[in-house]
């Protein structure tokens, strides 16, 4: 009988039927690997399935032999992946805002491939979590690979920035005028993903909501900005930009009641400076932007948050306060 075309493809099948087939909790016996290969135009015999599934375990796949009379057979015992791990990457795939709904469903797709059919069940029943706010900028995949190479090349790029209308549609700011920046690093901040770029027209360091940025392309020019980029420390950046809005850096003393010290540790680090200040409370010296999500921010604390210097900074949150009260009064 002559051999089927698909005969020197017969290791590679056999590897693909026992990933995608089996775990721990659903075997292959040899009789079904047979027949799996047949219905692929593949024709085997048992000695040469035990032959085969020497070579694939000499080869690397970790493939296990049950001996048993009613549930024997072979699967494959491990793999790049396990399935705790593949539920923990859905689940950050799914959680991330900056990743569309449809880009986050394909990515999930992809994952599943790396499991077991059985197990790759599991994982889309992950997918149905509670709808969470994603991004409509579709584009995203592609804003953040040209800025990689952007990054790579030492040139600046080029985009216009979005804002939502009335009419919930994104549209370009500044009459769709182009942003010209040197990108210097990505950033992951409050569920969201940022450019920090250095703007050579007010030579300063700003910062850009990624899924906000539109028709990203690479500039002719090299970057700016090292020195400046170079001095900063990104972590620190991270932490005293609260939600990332622009404002004015000030050292800024905070005083908090003891029992809010995991909040203080969350938000700033170990790193921060603690200070006794009572047998209640504690101090700590921060940098912080000062911009109303900063002000929110110790607003959701409450009166156990308060900020002991600059009075001038204090003064200002004072003055926030009341003026949202009086506007709620209004309304």
């Amino acid at each position: 009988m002559p051999k089927s075309p698909n005969q020197k493809l017969k290791l590679l099948y056999l590897a693909q039927l026992l990933s995608e087939n089996t775990d721990e909790t659903h075997l292959l016996t040899t009789q079904e690997l047979i027949e799996h290969l047949a219905a692929n135009g593949i024709s085997a015999e048992r000695k040469s399935i035990y032959d085969d599934i020497a070579q694939l375990t000499d080869f690397g796949y970790d493939i296990i032999q049950v001996h048993s009379r009613t549930a024997g057979g072979y699967y494959l015992a491990s793999r790049e992946f396990e399935l705790a791990e593949l539920k923990l990457l859905v689940d950050a795939v799914q959680a991330s805002r900056f990743i569309t709904l449809k880009k986050s469903r394909e990515l999930i797709k992809k994952l599943e491939c790396l499991a077991s059919r059985s197990d790759a069940r599991k994982l889309q029943r992950q997918v149905y979590v509670a709808g969470r706010v994603k991004t409509e900028n579709e584009s995203i995949y592609y804003n953040v690979d040209t800025i990689h190479r952007a990054i790579q090349d030492n040139v600046r790029i080029q985009f216009t920035y979005l804002e939502w209308k009335l009419n919930k549609e994104l549209m370009p700011r500044k009459e769709g005028n182009l942003y010209v920046v040197s990108p210097w690093a990505l950033l992951w901040q409050d569920e969201n993903y940022y450019l920090a770029a250095y703007d050579a027209q007010y030579s300063v360091m700003k910062h850009y909501r990624v899924d906000k940025m539109g028709s990203v392309r690479l500039d002719t020019g090299k970057r700016e900005g090292m020195e400046l980029f170079e001095a900063v420390d990104l972590a620190e950046y991270t932490n005293r930009t609260f939600g990332m809005f622009g404002g004015e850096q000030e050292t800024v003393t905070l005083e908090f009641s003891n029992r809010l010290i995991g909040v203080v540790l969350d938000r700033f680090g170990r790193e921060v400076d603690v200070r006794t200040r009572t047998t209640d409370t504690f101090t700590v010296r921060i940098k912080a932007v000062v911009s109303g999500q900063f002000y929110g921010w110790l607003a959701g604390i409450g009166p156990e948050a308060v900020i002991a210097a600059p009075i001038e900074v204090r003064d200002k949150y004072v003055a926030w306060l009341q003026e949202i009260s009086s506007r709620q009064s209004i309304v």
